[in-house]
């Protein structure tokens, strides 16, 4: 089974459906780009994912080091460049906290963090900035 069926429903917007859940997401071009901004570009949603899946891998490991993991958000400033039009840099706010967590459970965390496969998915010429606020 495939992972999405993609469908372009005109005026620069699609509607995405996960084939396993059936759940719906829609994107539209951004006002930058012709769109009406709408809702989340194809760009914000790789940004999204990236955030998602950092926040997804600190939950798991957490429960692998027997930590709670309390509380966790990610604000994400994506830059675009032209020429090509792309993602140049991604700058991701961490705000993390957890029950018993010290500098160094922090240290480990953000490192597994790091190896989130959406992360090593983005191309390496994209400047990631980490900010971390516990």
């Amino acid at each position: 089974m495939s992972t999405a069926s993609i469908t372009y429903k005109g005026n620069l917007r699609t509607k995405s459906i996960h084939n396993l859940s059936n759940s719906e997401l829609f994107t539209d071009a951004p006002i930058d780009n012709n769109g009406k901004g709408e809702g989340f570009s194809p760009t914000d949603l790789i940004v999204t994912g990236l955030g998602s899946c950092i926040l997804t891998i600190i939950g798991i490991y957490s429960s692998t080091i027997n930590v709670k993991f309390t509380h966790g958000n990610i604000e994400i400033d994506k830059i675009m460049s032209s020429k090509p039009r792309r993602i140049s840099a991604i700058n991701l706010t961490l705000n993390i906290k957890g029950n018993g967590w010290d500098k160094k459970t922090t240290s480990k965390i953000i490192n597994a963090a790091k190896n989130c496969p959406v992360f090593y998915s983005l191309n390496p010429d994209i400047d990631i900035k980490w900010k971390i606020v516990s």
